[in-house]
């Protein structure tokens, strides 16, 4: 009875636990400590969308079982963003499905198409569960590199030659967590040629796609022709909309990913509180007002943290897209390491940060921070930093 179960045991220690338990410590302490560690949005949704939440709450039929893949009107709103922000034309019966939130959607998805020893490839440091959903499932992971760059297609190549066996599933997502980088279309397409040629399914994660700081505004992997062959991308409206506690994501594309993604979620939960599916369609129909506003405050708080940060002694590159930036730790504590490093902050300087290796082994050197601490919090946290540097 002593032994482990089997998937607990391909889990490794979460490596975020003993910062964010110190974090605890010291705020029981009465400590202040500023979060820049969890990608927590702190703002709220529209008021016309919590009117709807609200108003809808107290139909009486609105209490009952909600639908598994999401109301009728929810997946259309859904392809009619698809088509007014990128000009994807999408069938909201075939092509689109409401997940709880994008990251359950990604964990069912690996769940519904990963048998024991599939490889999947995914990029080294990401989202925790472009690795560990697949893993919780039974394949093996091979790491390609995060950025999008020329090295990228070599270790494709490379993975797809002297790999047993072959991979299956290519996850990527841009603008990227925790790096920030972010992917043009001239990229999407070598990916769609590549995935094609190899029969590799394509998961994209565009959980940020609101969240660019440049001119050209992200674009989708959908965009490219033939790309329904062989892509499913997820979204979310955790950041776009300030809603993640309400656990509204979604999957769009391919009909045979999305199809497998329906079945498995049919046996295992029954849709979205309806009152949140409908307020949701009204956050996608409605005024987009609040998704400039979003990209402006996330904007002008990774600009005051470049700046507060890079008088403080930290110099951080100002990220192009995300609500990160990905900073490599300061050169006289790289010794230390990026757990160490992190532990420091928070114990010396009361600011939490999230440790580079928490998002895969090539993330050691650097921490995440998260732009989720209103302009005055940022500015003291680099106060406390600059301070924490100069003891160094």
């Amino acid at each position: 009875m002593s032994e482990e179960f089997y998937r607990i045991k391909r889990l490794p220690p979460y490596v975020f636990a003993e910062v964010n338990a110190m974090k605890a410590e010291a705020r029981a302490r009465g400590e202040d400590i500023i979060d820049l560690g969890m990608g927590n949005p702190d703002g709220m949704p529209a008021k016309h969308v919590i009117d709807k939440l609200c108003e809808t709450a107290h139909d009486p039929t609105a209490h009952r079982y909600s639908a598994s893949k999401g109301i009728k009107g929810l997946r259309l709103a859904q392809a009619k963003y698809y088509k007014r922000r990128f000009d994807v034309d999408l069938d909201p019966e075939s092509e689109v499905i409401v997940t709880l939130g994008s990251k359950e959607g990604l964990a069912n998805l690996a769940q519904a198409i990963t048998a024991p020893g599939d490889v999947v490839l995914a990029p080294n440091p990401s989202y925790p569960i472009h690795t560990f959903g697949f893993i919780i499932a039974g394949a093996a992971i091979r790491s390609i590199p995060a950025a999008p760059g020329p090295d990228f297609f070599t270790r494709l190549e490379y993975a797809m030659s002297y790999t047993v066996p072959k991979p299956s599933v290519l996850v990527m997502g841009y603008p990227s967590n925790p790096t920030a980088y972010v992917a043009d279309l001239d990229f999407y397409q070598k990916v769609v040629d590549f995935a094609r040629e190899h029969k590799l399914w394509v998961i994209s994660d565009l959980a940020y796609a609101e969240i660019y700081f440049g001119d050209t505004p992200t674009p989708s992997m959908l965009q490219i022709e033939g790309a329904k062959d062989c892509v499913v991308e997820f979204t979310s409206m955790s950041k776009t909309y300030s809603m993640p506690g309400w656990r509204m994501g979604f999957a769009v594309g391919n009909q045979k990913l999305i199809g497998a993604l329906t079945r498995v979620k049919s046996y295992l939960d029954y849709g979205a509180f309806t009152p949140i599916q409908v307020a949701a369609t009204a956050a996608l129909n409605g005024p987009q007002d609040i998704i400039a506003e979003n990209r402006a405050l996330y904007r002008k708080r990774r600009d005051i943290m470049v700046e507060s940060f890079g008088r403080a002694g930290w110099d951080i590159p100002p990220p192009e897209a995300s609500m990160f930036a990905w900073a490599p730790i300061p050169e006289q504590f790289k010794h230390l390491g990026a757990m160490e490093f992190s532990k420091r902050l928070i114990a010396e300087a009361g600011v939490a940060v999230a440790p580079g290796p928490g998002f895969g082994d090539e993330g050691e050197g650097f921490v995440r921070l998260a732009l989720v601490e209103n302009e005055q919090r940022i500015r003291q946290a680099a106060r406390n930093i600059k301070k924490f540097l100069g003891k160094g």
